[in-house]
C-alpha cells in the first residue's frame, strides 16, 4: 500500500479525533465565556473569571481526553504499522484498531506511562548524532549542532509514535523490551531516519501559514466587531495592572489589539488541532514506514543494547528496570 492509500484508509481515526478535539475546544471556550460573564457581573473581576473558566475547562478536557486520545492515537498508529508491514488493512479499520489496542491494553498503557523516559532516551541518542557537527568547532560547528538539535527535538514526537508502532509489531515482547529495541533502531539508523526532517518541517510550515493564517484572519474580523466585549476585557486588564502595579505595554490598551491577540491564539489552537489531526498523520505514515523497514532489517542483539547502555543513561536505567 502507498502512503496515500494508508492515509486515506485510516482517515476515520483523524475524523473522530477532529470531532472530539473540536468539542473539547468549544467546551473550554464556553467555560471561559461563562466564567468571564459570571464573575464580572458578581464581583466586577471578569478577567479572573476568564482565567478560572479556562483552567477548569483545560483540567476537565485533559482528564476526559486521556482515554479517548489513547484509543484514537494508539489505534491509528497500530493500523499504520500493520499497513506498512503487511501491505493491507481490514475493511473495518477503526474497530480493528480498537480491538488490537484493547488486546494489548496493559502493554500499551505501560508504554504511555514511560513516555517521559522514552523521550529522554531519544533526546540522549539525538545528542550523540549532533556531536559530529559540533566537532567542527567554532561558531559554525555550534550553529550546525544547534540546528540539528532543534530538528531532532521535533522528530522526537514522531519517533515516539514509531516506537509505539514497534511495540505493537513486537507483540511477543513486553512494552519495555520492545521500547528498548525501538531506541536501538533509532541509534543504529539515526542518520537515515533524520532524512524525514525536510518533510516534517516543510509540511508543518506550509500548514501553519495556510491554516493558521486563514483562521487568524477570519477570527480577527469576527472579534474586531465585538467592541464592547474586548473593551470590557481591556478595562479589566488595565484595572488589574493598576491594582497590582504591573507594567503593561500600551499595546494591550487597545481593544483592536486584544482582538488581534485573541485571533492569533484561536488561529494557533485551530492549526494545532487541524495539523495534528489531518496533516501530521500523513507525515507520520512515511516516517513509520522508514522506521519499521529499518527495524525489521536490523538484527538487534544484546551487544547493541549494551552499546547503547554506555551512551544513554536513561536507556541503561530503563533496561535495568526491565531486567530486574
Amino acid at each position: 500500500m502507498s502512503n496515500k492509500e494508508i492515509y486515506a484508509k485510516t482517515l476515520t481515526f483523524s475524523l473522530r479525533r477532529f470531532i472530539f478535539n473540536t468539542c473539547c475546544l468549544l467546551f473550554v471556550g464556553a467555560l471561559a465565556v461563562v466564567g468571564f460573564l459570571l464573575i464580572d457581573k458578581m464581583y466586577d473581576k471578569g478577567l479572573i473569571g476568564l482565567a478560572v473558566g479556562i483552567l477548569f475547562g483545560i483540567v476537565i478536557v485533559a482528564i476526559v481526553a486521556h482515554f479517548f486520545s489513547y484509543i484514537y492515537k494508539a489505534g491509528h498508529i497500530v493500523m499504520m504499522m500493520k499497513a506498512v508491514t503487511e501491505g493491507e488493512l481490514p475493511d473495518d479499520v477503526y474497530h480493528e484498531g480498537k480491538r488490537l489496542v484493547k488486546s494489548r491494553f496493559t502493554t500499551v498503557a505501560l508504554y504511555y506511562a514511560a513516555t517521559n523516559a522514552i523521550k529522554g532516551i531519544f533526546n540522549e541518542i539525538g545528542n550523540l548524532i549532533t556531536k559530529g557537527a559540533e566537532a567542527i568547532g567554532g561558531d559554525t560547528g555550534n550553529a550546525i549542532g544547534n540546528a540539528i538539535s532543534i530538528g531532532i527535538n521535533v522528530v522526537i514526537g514522531f519517533l515516539c509514535d514509531c516506537c509505539l508502532g514497534w511495540v505493537f509489531y513486537r507483540s511477543d515482547k513486553g512494552a519495555v523490551k520492545a521500547t528498548l529495541e525501538g531506541g536501538v533502531i533509532f541509534f543504529k539508523n539515526g542518520k537515515a531516519l533524520l532524512k524525514n526532517l525536510g518533510r516534517i518541517f516543510g509540511m508543518g510550515i506550509l500548514s501553519l501559514l495556510a491554516i493558521g493564517g486563514a483562521f487568524t484572519g477570519i477570527f480577527f474580523l469576527i472579534f474586531n466587531s465585538m467592541d464592547s466585549t474586548f473593551g470590557a476585557l481591556k478595562d479589566e486588564i488595565m484595572e488589574a495592572a493598576t491594582r497590582n502595579n504591573w507594567d503593561i505595554p500600551a499595546f494591550f490598551n487597545n481593544p483592536t489589539n486584544l482582538a488581534l491577540v485573541a485571533a492569533l491564539i484561536v488561529g494557533l489552537v485551530l492549526w494545532l488541532i487541524i495539523h495534528g489531526t489531518f496533516i501530521r498523520p500523513f507525515i507520520l505514515v512515511g516516517v513509520i514506514r522508514n522506521y519499521m523497514e529499518a527495524g525489521i532489517k536490523s538484527n538487534i542483539t544484546e551487544a547493541d543494547m549494551s552499546d547503547l547502555d554506555k551512551k544513554s543513561k536513561k536507556f541503561a536505567k530503563l533496561r535495568a528496570k526491565e531486567e530486574a
